[in-house]
């Protein structure tokens, strides 16, 4: 959602009472000390939670509001059989080993490339802004690029790199910041993941890891101090740290909900402190119990209200706002070893409806067996449930992550939908004159998935309704045929509206990718990620690093001034991850949470 600002100018009397409420209005018990003020300051010196430090709130622990008597603590039944997730991959010849290492080499130059240039421009700074050489904090200002990229670091065997990182982490206060509201979603995945990520990889061997991660966990963990123990999401951590009182959300989106059981769980298994499992495994109980009793039963709407815990919204998508929830279903299940099948019946319960209601086959002039996953709007249990057939680059998670569960699951015959989401999400890529799939575009269904002939009227028509500000248009092949020169789709047959033609460097399309290649072993995801490499390389590459793009419908697209840190930390990991070993980082020995941090198997 984008925020539009808007620059006036106030009378000076109107200013002066600005700033006289703004600092007259803090929260109780917190005091400013200002930088040139003649104000001692005490490190040891709390107030009401709050220690002053040049202006600065600080989180401390305290009180809580509605603290725990009794916590859940980790399962400690028997693990159960979890069968093995990887192919069982043959000794390659030289000569593959030598053009394999070689595709390896060039992913990490382009890391090396983009890394060089965020610590030369925005060290310790979240994300470096890769045309201008500028930065932007985007995540509370704790270097949320050198935090995610650790344990890519290490992956890449850039120890040297890695070390002068750790430098600079303790420097990093994760008890403050100038941020009024924490996302507490992209912190936990981003920062205590990419911390735990690079402990696990490390085996513990730098203590400040831990200690780190026990710092931001110990601060995310007072998002939970409400009365139902659900987070607030979007965190006012001022309030907490002044001793006030916090309430969830009513429109909380789900995957800032259900995504932060690996993170927590993880954190309980390397420190024995229950409280971070019991504050996710209440939200699993209630996903679990609400699971069923959703307008689409067995999957969650887009937004709860996690205040009251109801499941209302009649927005149902596996794409941006709920993706994550689904992806830590088996995840959760493999890092606790099968010592509770809970995660086993939530995610048998998501997946039927996830292939009979979300899942569609856009018709290709060549034929392509493939899918995609599409939007589901349903007011109530008994509405009219038509797909709306969106791909979206942030959906192009769920090959890999049905492909885990058929395995973890035994669920063979998904293997096949696994694949076939998959290879959609490549073919997106190749169609594109980039090479390079957008964030989201719309096709043309098919009525039957295992039949689906090439109809061009049927195209003509769905290009008529796609955007809705063509609905008048008139309905002949003369208005489609120009419709469709208009909207550049002349050599996109099948593809009904690109409506967002951008490229953010995301990961999701290479995640499964990899996921598909370690667990069948087909080469051809291989091939794929090499082509979409060199696409990707050869458009965002700049001066400083790799930039966001603006329209991947073009032949040189034009650089966008941002690259987040999943680009570090996600897709560049995802494409080394591909070429490297087939058993360095085994999904049969790691769980890579959803920004591609490696947490170690217990087992």
């Amino acid at each position: 959602m984008a925020l539009v600002r808007k620059s006036f100018a106030l009378p000076a009397f109107i200013l002066t009472i600005f700033i006289y409420l703004f600092f007259s209005t803090l929260p109780p018990g917190a005091e400013r000390t200002f930088i040139g003020h003649h104000t001692e300051y005490h490190p040891d010196h709390e107030v009401n939670g709050l220690s002053k430090d040049k202006g600065q709130i600080h989180w401390t622990k305290h009180d809580e509001q509605y603290p725990i008597t009794d916590y859940y603590s980790l399962p400690t039944t028997s693990p159960s059989h979890i069968p093995q997730i990887q192919y069982n991959f043959p000794a390659e010849s030289w000569f593959t080993r030598m053009w394999r290492k070689r595709k390896q080499s060039a992913v990490k130059e382009a890391f090396k490339h983009a890394w060089n240039g965020y610590k030369n421009n925005a060290w310790l700074r979240d994300e470096l802004s890769p045309l201008s050489g500028g930065y932007r904090n985007s995540f509370a200002g704790w270097a949320a690029t050198l935090v995610d990229s650790l344990d890519t670091l290490v992956i890449m065997g850039l120890m040297d790199e890695f070390e002068e990182a750790l430098q600079a982490l303790e420097r990093i206060d994760f008890t403050t910041t100038e941020s009024i509201q924490i996302n507490v979603f992209e912190t936990n995945i981003r920062y205590l993941g990419g911390l735990l990520g690079a402990n696990d990889l490390t085996e513990s061997k730098y203590p400040i890891l831990l200690q780190k991660a026990t710092e931001i966990a110990d601060f995310l963990y007072g998002s939970f101090d409400t009365r139902n123990r659900m987070p607030q999401s979007r965190w006012e951590w001022t309030r907490s740290a002044a001793g006030m009182s916090i309430k969830p959300s009513g429109n909380t989106i789900l995957a800032e909900l259900g995504s932060l059981n690996l993170e927590f769980t993880r954190m309980t298994q390397l420190t024995g402190d229950q409280k971070y499992f019991d504050a996710i495994q209440r939200i699993s109980d209630k996903l679990e119990s609400a699971q069923k009793e959703t307008q689409v039963p067995g999957l969650w709407p887009m937004l709860v209200d996690a205040h009251n815990m109801r499941f209302n919204d009649p927005r149902y998508t596996i794409g941006g706002m709920a993706d994550s929830t689904y992806e830590y279903l088996p995840k959760e299940h493999l890092l606790l070893e099968g010592r509770t099948q809970q995660y086993q019946r939530m995610y048998e319960s998501a997946i039927k409806p996830i292939k009979e209601r979300l899942l569609f086959r856009p018709m290709t002039k060549d034929g392509k067996d493939i899918l995609f996953s599409g939007n589901l709007y349903a007011p109530t249990k008994h509405s009219r449930r038509t797909i709306e057939p969106q791909a979206e680059h942030l959906k192009c998670f769920l090959g890999g992550t049905i492909g885990i569960g058929a395995k973890v699951f035994s669920r063979n015959e998904d293997l096949s939908t696994a694949r076939k989401l998959t290879d959609g999400c490549i073919w997106a890529y190749d169609i594109m004159p980039t090479g390079i799939m957008p964030e989201i575009m719309y096709f043309t269904p098919c009525d039957n998935a295992d039949d689906c002939p090439w109809d061009e009227q049927k195209w003509y028509q769905g290009v008529r309704s796609r955007p809705p500000q063509h609905a008048n248009i008139a309905k002949t092949d003369a208005a489609a045929i120009a419709l469709i020169k208009e909207l550049k789709l002349e050599q996109l047959p099948g593809v009904t509206e690109v409506a967002d033609a951008r490229y953010n460097l995301r990961p999701e399309a290479i995640e499964s990718v990899f996921i598909m290649y370690r667990i069948t072993g087909d080469k051809k995801y291989q091939d794929a990620a090499w082509r979409m490499f060199k696409n990707i390389e050869k458009a965002t590459r700049t001066k400083f690093a790799h930039a966001a793009l603006d329209n991947v419908r073009e032949t040189n697209p034009m650089q966008l001034d941002y690259m987040e840190s999943f680009w570090l930390s996600e897709t560049l990991k995802y494409f080394y991850l591909t070429f490297s070993e087939p058993d360095f980082i085994s999904l049969d020995d790691y769980v890579l949470n959803t920004e591609a941090h490696p947490f170690k198997r217990p087992s």
